[in-house]
């Protein structure tokens, strides 16, 4: 067994994303086994007891989770070719008026807000956007095991083996693709249950089997449904809703 830094521990550990530890232990607001530690690159064995300050506890309570019905012709990224990016619809005029939080927009809620888990420009439905890095590696992160569902209307006809191959045996980019779970909606509509997210996975994967997608919303992530969201609206994740 060797050490491991600590800021790839804190991350592992769910404390906070790694760009957020390295930040928290250039603040000397991180301790390990009730020590202080603040030079970068610090290291500590798997077992040893991390903390955060009450500084570090109060900035990770304060950063919000938002939840967005994406239209289509929205990127979920930055702005590109012309396109307005998903982040432009966060204002208070569009906040879901049913929304129970107590939380009221403000414009510190969009410092550092970004995408976890993208829509292609085509596609619409849940979109998460956080400060947060713990809710990022949770839902985009490589051991993420968060189920994203989405409808998918497709045109074409489906081979014998055509459901079979989209619940597994297909592969993108060289790569096996993990184990999907793929049924008929109604006569021209699939529901994709997914636990990856490569680009254009879905669209892709109809491709190989002789579909083409013609509509596609995203409807669930872990536990998060989208619900009765109006599309272009938003509103914040609760302090007790669970992606897991």
């Amino acid at each position: 067994m060797e050490k491991i830094r600590i800021s790839k521990l804190m991350a592992e550990q769910g404390l906070c994303s790694r760009r957020e530890a390295d930040a928290y232990i250039e603040r000397g607001w991180v301790k390990v086994d009730g020590a202080v530690v603040s030079e970068l690159g610090s290291k500590a064995w798997p077992g040893q007891k991390i903390t955060l300050d009450k500084q570090a506890q109060r900035r990770q309570t304060s950063r919000v989770t938002i939840l967005l019905n994406k239209p289509v012709g929205y990127v979920s990224g930055q702005a590109e070719q012309g396109y307005r990016p998903a982040v432009s619809l966060i204002t208070a005029g569009s906040q879901y008026r049913a929304d129970k939080s107590s939380l009221r927009f403000e414009p510190g809620h969009l410092r550092g807000l970004a995408p976890a888990g993208r829509l292609d420009i085509d596609s619409q439905g849940l979109l998460v956007l956080t400060q947060d890095g713990r809710v990022a590696r949770q839902l985009i992160g490589e051991d993420s095991d968060v189920e994203k569902e989405y409808l998918v209307r497709v045109q074409g006809k489906l081979g014998v083996n055509g459901l079979k191959l989209l619940n597994h045996g297909l592969m993108l980019d060289g790569q096996l693709l993990r184990p999907a779970h793929v049924a008929w909606q109604n006569e021209d509509q699939l529901r994709f249950i997914l636990q990856e997210g490569k680009k254009r996975q879905i669209r892709r994967m109809c491709e190989q089997v002789g579909l083409k997608v013609i509509g596609l919303k995203r409807v669930r992530m872990g536990r998060i449904v989208l619900g009765d969201l109006p599309p272009g609206q938003w509103r914040y994740l609760k302090e007790a809703e669970r992606f897991l």
